[in-house]
């Protein structure tokens, strides 16, 4: 058995922090980016690209490591929250809307306990580049089961990978339904 990586978890304010309305926002966690990725809808369904290996937010994966892989999920479910210690993510929302939570669980970082929420998929098709050390996780919004496609610049390895639960009240993450 592994052990996951050392983290330190925030005493954080109550609620879902800052909501990130656009890709260049201020209030971003330190590392993470944001991107729209190209969509092309027509009479058929639509086309996109999630990414081109050496371009974009993936342009520094390296080719022998990355590995692209998809997790569908149920409409309601939490899928919370997990962290990595030398993995970088980035989440292409493909079918569905998800409610993103990020939270900053590095000590030495300026946005330390930091909170961000995005609402991505196919109403927002946006990226979402996730450096080690901030935690991550999602709900899935609506009625239609979500597919998220992730690509990591490493391949899977347990030990890397180290996991909190959704309800954690050190980072007291509000996942009921905001505008009742």
């Amino acid at each position: 058995m592994t052990s996951p990586p050392e983290i330190q978890i925030p005493v954080c304010t109550p609620g879902i922090g800052h909501v990130i309305l656009s890709p260049d926002s201020k209030n971003l966690i330190e590392g993470v980016k944001v991107q729209a990725f190209a969509m092309w809808p027509d009479d058929r369904g639509y086309f996109l690209e999630v990414a081109r290996l050496g371009q974009g937010l993936v342009k520094d994966y390296p080719f022998e490591t990355t590995q692209v892989s998809a997790a569908l999920t149920y409409p309601g479910a939490i899928k919370a929250f997990h962290h990595h210690k030398h993995q970088t993510d980035v989440w292409a929302v493909v079918q569905g809307l998800f409610q993103v939570a990020l939270v900053d669980l590095r000590p030495d970082s300026p946005t330390f306990g930091v909170k961000n929420t995005l609402y991505v998929g196919q109403m927002r098709p946006w990226q979402v580049l996730i450096p080690p050390g901030v935690g991550h996780g999602y709900k899935v919004i609506g009625v239609t089961p979500a597919m998220l496609v992730y690509l990591t610049d490493k391949l899977y390895n347990p030990a890397d990978e180290g996991r909190i639960a959704h309800n954690e009240p050190g980072i007291h993450y509000d996942w009921e339904l905001q505008h009742k």
